[in-house]
């Protein structure tokens, strides 16, 4: 038996492959050839096996393997020895199992032996296919093509393709698929061209074949022989004409068909005479062709007589395809001959091109386009040529063309020569285009932009020097057009320029033309005007006035020309004088324009002499007015007389019946007095016209005093006796009681003031008469006397017989009080009839005068009892009337609902307020004891309020379910998902629909209400309503428990995402609520999501592709696929760039992969490089440190130059992160740590990379890296306390219990959970707790962190209520005892959800602030506590300098940290005050900033910038002094500049000016500080007293940053939006939102609503948050997350509102008296002061606001008067008085203010007296300011 043993050399893999064959003696008997071909073969030697290509994993663990002991183990001699055993033990197996074999099989005889001669027919057959095949396989074969390789190429991921040797592997994959290729090629071959034999032996790696192929299997050789003499008698190609003829062809191998290679020696050439020389040129060669070589090669064949004995047909189609493949050549050679000449620059023709203008456009002509055509053309026009040549055995045999020689040339070949030939007539024209390019700056003369400027130019008023300015911009371009040369020549063009030169030269003089037209004739009109203006001012000057009236208006006319029209005229003659000279050289005037000009110019001078005779007209026309005054004055004496005389007839007056005509002569009177005073304001201008001393005529007023007495106690005695005799003898129903006893009681209080008005001047009158008795005679004294005597008397007579009739009338009162009453009703008449005895109810003839005939006093009593009822039931009936009739109008209002077209209810509160109203006004009616004659009308009224508020409140009930629903089923893909829910709702929609259309048809509230079946429709609505809501909250329970992530989204936010089924592109807004590194998905055509965006614009593409319709609609599941495709990618991201990392230089990997990646690769090899160091002795560890040093000092190289925003981002994190990794190993140094298990080195926070996966290990505890795309985030500076935090949070974490760090405001405890949670990649979700949480909430954010395997911490934990808290505790444990027995689902709150281990809470709590609870034992133990009290502030100072770039860190850091010390020492305590960790990173983040926008200016400049504009603006102004002295103590030499605000401030002082706003230095210095605060915090408060200008600070900085942002002038401004909240002024629940008590329904708060509104909004806009209002713990502490750096709204329905970049919170309030230090540490502080803004603003804001009659000499006296009393009365104030309430300075000049402005609204229309001004602040200064 012969054994033959073959092992295979061990593979990469290291494990053998052993081959065993075996041979019995049967069989080497039956294959004793093959037998001996072996042997033979044997001794050669034996190749190795090819090893397969190596898998990526192998490639990328081949590293890591060859290192390892395995490795060297079985390279070593003693396994190779035992290798060899194996081997030797189980080849003699075998050969005594074969000899075992062969005793069973022997033979009766011997096997007889064959000759080795001899061969067997299935040899012969495998011998002859075996070297058949060997021969096929040798020929040659075509390669891959291209195209193959590069279609492969595009099925690699794009991931994949980023790795770093993706080139040289791609480069041995191509190779690898060419050798495939060809192999299976070869393969293919064979099959195709042998067939394959069915015999022994043959190779089975052969494809069976259908019988094609060539059939071996018999004997060969005689039929190759009589094919070869077949082919030999018949191949036509080997006949001795055909040499003949390819003779005759070789004759022309020179010969082109065009010869165009001398073109460019004839110099440049049009295009078209290239086409046409083409043209002619080819057919002229054609024609010699056909008529020379053509016969010649027909005549070889005429001539031939050998021919005979072929077969002609095929000969001559051999014939024929000779002369084809030569013509052929001749084409290819002739059109490569001219594509030759385009590749050398000798040799390339040159074409004649021009740039010409056409209306709108420059360009080429031809254009280059046609030229490239021309140039293509010629070798169209020579492949096309030689198409007519006949075949020759048509020809020979008949004279004619039978057919055509096929002279086609190939298409690939032509295609590639026509691709190449464009690429070089391109290539030559580039510099033509160029040329045609420095035309640029005259585009504006050709595409009409130059005739827009110039029409909107000339539309607007310009001065003469921007008119210049415009010319000379057109003639620049003039100069610059016709300085270019005319011609220019490139190497394949010759340029002509002129036309366009021309055209450009034209366009620019016509605009030139035009422009000078039109100041031309604008001078000309001015001219015109100006010659007019003094044409007119001549002739009213010259004009002699008609009357005084006319002199005033001509001397008010030459003084207003004097002053104002001659300067003005006279600056417009020099205008027009500038504009001449200029015109002068540029523009040529008309004789009439030059006479016009000459005019203009001597004006001036000639006004002066018309001034002159104005005087001597005016002083002519005065003289002759004095005299007609002198009359009129005398007129008016005479008037005055006669009224005079005509008042003293009134004492006359004293019959009762004249009163009327009194009252006429009176009013005559008065109306002669009014006309009299007319003519003395008249009268008094002349007098002052004419320079005559002004007649005060006093006798008019003392008249007036006297004709008032007279007219008012005449009108009021006609008064009274008119209303007496409609009293006495009108219609006695229509009286009415009270206002008789009003009227009567106002007569009585006029007469007797008329009278005492008599009494006194008859006092006045005797003391007169005392006196002038002694000079008048007896007798005359006593006739006078008696006269002055009867007329006061009359008078008084007339007033007290007046008054006794008053008194007599009243007596009447009571009858008309008890029998008027209007709640009388003929009930109560019938009774006093009775009591009467007879009738005395009134009809239409009654009369109060028959009344009282009746004589009723003995009745009276009875009678006013019966009154008295009477009104009680009339008030009650009254009352219940007005309730029916305010109910007729009032209605429902009603507004269109969004797009439905459906409507609802809207502003009923005033509605529900009247309804309680009335309710409990008709439940107190009813209770009367007069209501007995309506009591059933009161019921049913009663019942009828009752009733419309059941209604009322199921109404409002259903409404508000709806208006929650209809936006969710309005969705087509929610009422496909929920079907049954859907057709309740559609039922209750429709009921809706129905009450709304019958409610907007008549909206009255008692007939909307009184609509059929209406309480009962909406009863059913709201129960249906409940069980839509049960199966929605059903659903939602649903959807969380497939993607746990929902659970950390509000119910609205879910059905927003779950709607989105057909269009997934639309979720991208809510990505982040689920995903918080998430910002957006790339979405291809067809909806696949192939990469993921973070919200800094950082993309990481996708392991694989995510297809969303494969979800079929299902959002939670394409969600859950992009969650776990998420997880995947960061991982193969991040095992591909380990393999990178080793490979490239770290600067510039740390540029190429995510921001996540780079970290936690860089801290993996940090910690392999840690051990390695550590392993390789003391030494080690120093060397290490030296190379950590170097590659940190290599990226803040970087970071300090220009880098991208993600760039940017990243290396400050992994600064951060070096600087860590750097001391780490420089305090192991220190300790002397020597080995791997040393305390020093477990306890730092380390990565590996194990089994494909990383691990982070802290201590003894391990954590799973979690994957987590976290985006590409900044990171926290790793201090001591810092990994104090980590070690006991991680370290709680293992032992499944949670953390609880704990510690004042500013301590970094929620970021440095966070940090932990970036670290391990794990989602973590911070949430801000407040007192109105509950179980319910706090059990679905459970549920969520169980089943998502997330991170949460609970921000303020303590101030969740102590009830709240120990159910929270129970459900904190179940978690936990759920992770303790390692279970995959548990229970929890009755649902069986699942349970990811890496579930984990953290809460934070402030201890020892108000409002905080103390939590419960049974929860104190589930957490393990962290004391964070003082961070180092220097080191985080440092590294975050550091990360920025800044090269002096440390000493800056240092001075940062003295300065807040220093302050905290020195400076007042404010409540505003903070100098704690925010503070410091407020600086920090701004000295970032400058650093990044002046990276060459001085860092100590920086840094003391950014001090200054974060702290000064919250500094009192007693404090800034102090402040400013530390800073000069720690910055000693160093003068900030002034900063570059100037366009800030105009726009400021434009906004205020429109405001009606003083723009002081204080107000203008708050917008600054504001602007700049804004910019470094995202919250901060304006703090100060009340008329400090907060509100106007707030106000303008929006409307200047608007302004700005419209004019695009500054940078930074963009448009600002506001919303202005009170919240103080609404309950919690209305600020944030609140549950339903009963319904545990949840409704969102004003804050709530506008926090939504502003981050989903889409635009750029800045979008401000203002809260107006005092500032408390109970509602600002709810807002903790938003302001620090999570800026998350945390709402108790469980939904986390982001905030977007653009949002900003702004705070007003008078003080932080009542606000945690937690809250002030968050917020940046700007503190204004009312002193410092002063009240003069107010004032100078005051006086613009008065009318136009206060203006001028009146403002300026009450501002003096003002300036002048104000400070010391306030002085005064403060100095020497005590104040009850305090007040501001601005406040009580306030008060003054309004006061005075009350006192002037009186006279607001007439010009007021100043001699009024005095008294009037002599008022108001007391009451206001004192």
């Amino acid at each position: 038996t012969n054994r033959v043993v073959t092992f295979d050399l061990p593979r990469p893999s290291c494990y053998a492959h052993f081959r065993y064959s075996m041979s019995t003696h049967q069989e080497r008997a039956r294959h004793g050839s093959r037998d001996k071909a072996r042997n033979v073969t044997a001794g050669l030697p034996r190749l190795p096996p090819i090893p397969s290509p190596p898998s990526s994993s192998q490639l990328r663990s081949s590293r890591v393997f060859s290192d390892s002991p395995l490795h060297r183990y079985r390279q070593s001699t003693h396994a190779r020895g035992l290798v060899a055993n194996v081997v030797k033990e189980r080849a003699a197996m075998a050969m005594k199992q074969t000899a075992y074999i062969n005793r069973l099989q022997r033979d009766d005889g011997p096997v007889p032996a064959y000759p080795s001669t001899m061969m067997s027919r299935e040899r012969r057959v495998r011998e002859n296919y075996e070297f058949l095949k060997k021969r096929v396989r040798e020929a040659p074969v075509t390669p891959m093509m291209p195209s193959v390789w590069d279609h492969v190429v595009a099925r690699i991921a794009a991931s994949l393709t980023a790795v770093p040797r993706a080139a040289e592997l791609m480069q041995q994959i191509k190779e690898e698929a060419e050798s495939d290729y060809e192999s299976s090629l070869r393969k293919f071959m064979v099959a195709q061209v042998l067939k394959k034999p069915n015999v022994r032996g043959v190779s089975q790696d052969d494809v069976s074949r259908d019988k094609t192929g060539l059939d071996f299997s018999t004997a060969w050789r005689p039929r190759y022989l009589s094919a070869r003499a077949f082919i030999k008698a018949h191949l036509n190609i080997v006949h001795p004409t055909m040499s003949l003829v390819l003779a005759l062809c070789q004759k022309n191998s020179s010969l082109l068909l065009v010869d165009l290679r001398d073109t460019r020696s004839k110099g440049p050439i049009e295009c078209e005479n290239l086409r046409n020389t083409a043209i002619v040129e080819c057919e002229k060669t054609c024609k010699r062709l056909m008529d020379s070589w053509f016969p010649e090669v027909a005549s070889v064949f005429y001539e031939n007589k050998s021919l005979g004995k072929i077969n002609a047909v095929s000969f001559y189609e051999a014939v024929d395809t000779l002369v084809s493949n030569q013509l052929k050549d001749l084409v290819t050679r002739s059109f490569m001959a001219w594509i030759a000449l385009f590749d050398d620059a000798h040799t390339i023709p040159v074409f004649k091109l021009q740039l010409v203008l056409d209306e709108d456009q420059m360009h080429f002509y031809p254009s280059l386009d046609e030229l490239e055509n021309v140039i293509t053309s010629v070798v169209s026009v020579i492949t096309n040529s030689l198409q007519a040549v006949p075949k020759m055995h048509g020809w020979i045999t008949t004279g004619e063309a039978t057919g055509y020689v096929d002279v086609t040339t190939e298409k690939t070949l032509l295609d590639m020569s026509l691709k190449h030939l464009i690429e070089q007539v391109r290539k030559n024209l580039k510099e033509p285009k160029q040329h045609l390019e420095s035309y640029g700056n005259c585009k504006f003369l050709v595409n009409g932009e130059a005739d827009d400027s110039v029409s909107s130019f000339l539309d607007k008023g310009h001065t003469l020097q921007e008119y210049i300015q415009e010319i000379d911009k057109f003639k620049s371009v003039y100069w610059e057009v016709a300085s270019l040369p005319t011609m220019v020549y490139f190497n394949m063009v010759e340029l002509n320029c002129r036309d366009l030169k021309d055209g450009l030269v034209k366009r620019s003089l016509e605009i030139v033309d035009r422009l000078l037209s039109h100041l031309a004739a604008l001078h000309r009109a001015e001219n015109e005007r100006v010659c007019s203006d003094y044409v007119a001012l001549k002739t009213r000057a010259l004009t002699e006035p008609a009357d005084s009236h006319a002199i005033m208006d001509l001397i008010d006319h030459m003084e207003k020309a004097r002053k104002e029209l001659v300067p003005a005229l006279t600056k417009n003659v020099e205008e027009s004088h500038s504009r001449l000279l200029y015109l002068l050289e540029v523009y040529t005037f008309r004789m009439e324009e030059v006479e016009l000009n000459k005019a203009v110019l001597q004006w001036p001078k000639q006004i002066l002499p018309i001034f002159d005779e104005n005087e001597l007209i005016i002083e002519k026309a005065k003289r002759r007015g004095e005299d007609a005054l002198m009359k009129r004055r005398e007129n008016i004496m005479l008037d005055i007389e006669k009224c005079a005389r005509r008042v003293d007839e009134f004492s006359e007056y004293s019959d009762p019946d004249s009163m009327f005509q009194y009252c006429k002569d009176v009013q005559q009177v008065q109306k002669r007095l009014a006309d009299i005073q007319d003519l003395v304001a008249t009268v008094n201008k002349e007098e002052e016209l004419f320079g005559v001393e002004v007649s005060t005529f006093s006798d008019i007023e003392q008249i007036q005093l006297r004709v008032e007495p007279y007219q008012k106690l005449f009108t009021i005695t006609l008064k009274w006796q008119r209303s007496e005799k409609k009293w006495m003898d009108g219609g006695f129903l229509d009286l009415d009681a009270e206002q008789v006893e009003a009227e009567v009681d106002e007569f009585w209080r006029e007469f007797f003031k008329i009278l005492k008005v008599f009494q006194q001047q008859q006092k006045a009158k005797e003391k007169e008469r005392g006196p002038k008795s002694v000079r008048r005679s007896i007798a005359q004294s006593g006739a006078d006397e008696e006269e002055e005597e009867s007329g006061s008397l009359a008078a008084m007579r007339i007033c007290n017989s007046v008054q006794d009739q008053i008194k007599e009338f009243k007596t009447h009162l009571p009858v008309i009080s008890t029998l008027c009453n209007p709640g009388i009703r003929p009930r109560h008449w019938q009774k006093m009839s009775e009591i009467i005895g007879f009738d005395l109810t009134p009809d239409m003839g009654t009369s109060l005068r028959k009344v009282l005939r009746y004589d009723l006093a003995p009745h009276m009593d009875e009678f006013e009892s019966i009154s008295a009822g009477a009104s009680k039931e009339f008030s009650l009936e009254k009352a219940m009337t007005k309730m029916e009739d305010d109910w007729e109008m009032v209605e429902f209002n009603t507004t269109l609902y969004r797009d439905t077209g459906v409507s609802i209810l809207s502003a009923i509160d005033e509605i529900q307020t009247t309804l309680d109203d009335q309710i409990v006004k008709t439940q107190t009616m009813r209770g009367s004891p007069f209501i007995k004659p309506f009591e059933v009308q009161m019921k049913a009224w009663e019942e009828r309020l009752l009733e419309m508020q059941e209604t009322l409140d199921e109404w409002l009930k259903v409404q508000m379910q709806w208006l929650y629903l209809e936006p969710i089923f309005s969705s087509e893909d929610i009422m496909q998902q929920m079907p049954e829910e859907g057709r309740l709702f559609q039922q209750v929609d429709r009921h809706w629909k129905e009450i709304m259309k019958y409610t907007v048809k008549d909206p009255k509230v008692l007939k909307a209400t009184s609509m059929p079946g209406l309480h009962r429709k909406l009863i059913d609505s709201s129960e249906l309503l409940d069980k839509i809501n049960k199966g929605l909250n059903q659903y939602l329970e649903k959807k969380r428990l497939f993607f746990p992530r929902f659970f950390f989204l509000s119910n609205d936010e879910m059905l927003e995402i779950l709607s989105e089924t057909k269009d997934p592109s639309r979720v991208q807004p809510h990505l982040k609520k689920c995903f918080e590194g998430i910002g957006k998905l790339e979405f291809t055509d067809n909806l696949d999501i192939t990469a993921m965006f973070s919200s800094e614009g950082e993309k990481v593409v996708l392991s694989q592709s995510i297809s969303t319709s494969a979800a079929r609609g299902a959002v939670e599941k394409w969600l859950l696929e992009v969650q776990d495709t998420m997880l995947s990618s960061v991982h193969d991201v991040m095992m591909v760039s380990a393999e990178a990392y080793s490979v490239e230089p770290r600067t510039d990997w740390v540029c190429e992969w995510p921001g996540q990646v780079v970290l936690n690769v860089s801290q993996i090899f940090w910690t392999r490089e840690v051990h390695e160091a550590i392993g390789s002795g003391p030494q080690g560890l120093k060397d290490y440190h030296k190379k950590l040093t170097h590659q940190l000092d290599d990226i803040v190289e970087l970071v300090r130059g220009k880098l991208s925003k993600q760039n940017r981002i990243t290396l400050g994190a992994l600064v951060t992160i070096d600087v860590h990794a750097r001391d780490v190993v420089e305090d192991m140094i220190e300790k002397g740590v020597s080995k791997d298990n040393d305390f020093q080195w477990l306890c730092q926070l380390r990565y590996y990379w194990e089994e494909n996966n990383c691990i982070v290990r802290i201590t003894n505890a391990e954590v799973k890296y979690g994957y987590e795309y976290l985006g590409n985030t900044g990171r926290l500076v790793i201090t001591p306390l810092t990994d104090r935090c980590y070690r006991t949070l991680v370290g709680a974490f293992h032992l499944n219990l949670n953390g609880a760090p704990e510690g004042p405001a500013g301590t970094g405890k929620t970021e440095t959970v966070k940090d932990l949670a970036k670290a391990l990649a794990i989602q973590c979700v911070v949430f801000n707790c407040s007192d109105g949480l509950d179980y319910l909430a706090m059990g679905k954010f459970f549920k969520g962190l169980a089943s998502a395997g997330a991170w949460a911490c609970f921000d303020e934990f303590n101030r969740i209520e102590l009830e709240v808290l120990s159910v929270i505790a129970q459900q904190i444990l179940s978690i936990q005892r759920a992770v303790q027995a390692n279970l995959k689902r548990f229970i929890f709150e009755g649902t069986e959800i699942d349970l990811n281990a890496q579930c984990y809470v953290c809460i934070t709590m402030n201890p020892g602030y108000a409002g905080r609870s103390e939590l419960p034992d049974n929860l104190k133990v589930l957490f393990r506590t962290v004391a964070m009290m003082v961070p180092d502030y220097a080191m985080i100072g440092e590294i975050m300098l550091y990360s920025c770039g800044f090269v002096d860190a440390r000493n800056l850091s240092v001075k940062i940290v003295t300065t807040y010390r220093l302050c905290s020492e020195q400076l007042s305590s404010q409540f505003h005050y903070d100098y704690g960790m925010r503070a410091v990173k407020a600086v920090l983040a701004a000295a970032g900033n400058l650093k990044l926008k002046f990276p060459t200016e001085k860092e100590d400049l920086l840094l003391l910038r950014s001090i200054m504009d974060v702290n000064l603006p919250k500094f009192l102004s007693h404090d800034i002094p102090l402040f400013q002295g530390i800073i000069s103590d720690l910055f000693p030499g160093v003068q900030l500049p002034n900063p570059d605000y100037d366009i800030f401030l105009d726009a400021a002082r434009r906004v205020c000016d429109q405001e009606n706003l003083q723009p002081t230095e204080f107000f203008l210095q708050k917008l600054i500080q504001m602007w700049e605060m804004m910019i470094v915090r995202h919250g901060f408060m304006l703090v100060g007293e009340p008329f400090a200008g907060k509100t106007k600070v707030l106000q303008v900085l929006a409307g200047l940053l608007t302004l700005l942002a419209e004019e695009g002038t500054f940078e930074e401004a963009t448009k600002v939006e506001y919303r202005v909240i009170n919240p103080k002024a609404i309950t919690m629940g209305q600020l944030f939102g609140q549950f339903d008590a009963v319904s545990h329904e949840w409704t969102d708060g004003v804050v709530a609503n506008t926090f939504r509104e502003f981050a989903s909004a889409q635009n750029e806009n800045r979008k401000w948050v203002v809260f107006d209002g005092p500032v408390d713990t109970l509602w600002i502490e709810s807002m903790n997350t938003v302001l620090d750096d999570n800026k998350k709204l945390c709402l108790m329905s469980g939904e986390i509102i982001q905030m977007s970049a653009s949002m900003s919170l702004i705070f007003e309030t008078m003080d932080l008296s009542q606000a945690s230090p937690a809250t002030v540490s968050r917020c940046g502080m700007i503190y204004a002061e009312p002193s410092s803004l002063g009240w003069r603003p107010l004032l100078k804001s005051w006086l613009v606001m008065l009318p136009d009659s206060l203006q001028g000499d009146h403002r300026v006296l009450i501002e003096a008067l003002i300036d002048w009393l104000v400070d010391p009365l306030l002085l005064f104030v403060r100095k020497q008085l005590r104040e009850i309430v305090p007040t501001s300075d601005s406040n009580l000049v306030s008060s003054l203010l309004k006061l005075f402005e009350i006192m002037m609204k009186e006279d607001e229309e007439n010009p007021l007296d100043q001699k009024y001004m005095k008294p009037w602040i002599t008022v108001c200064l007391p009451v206001s300011v004192n």
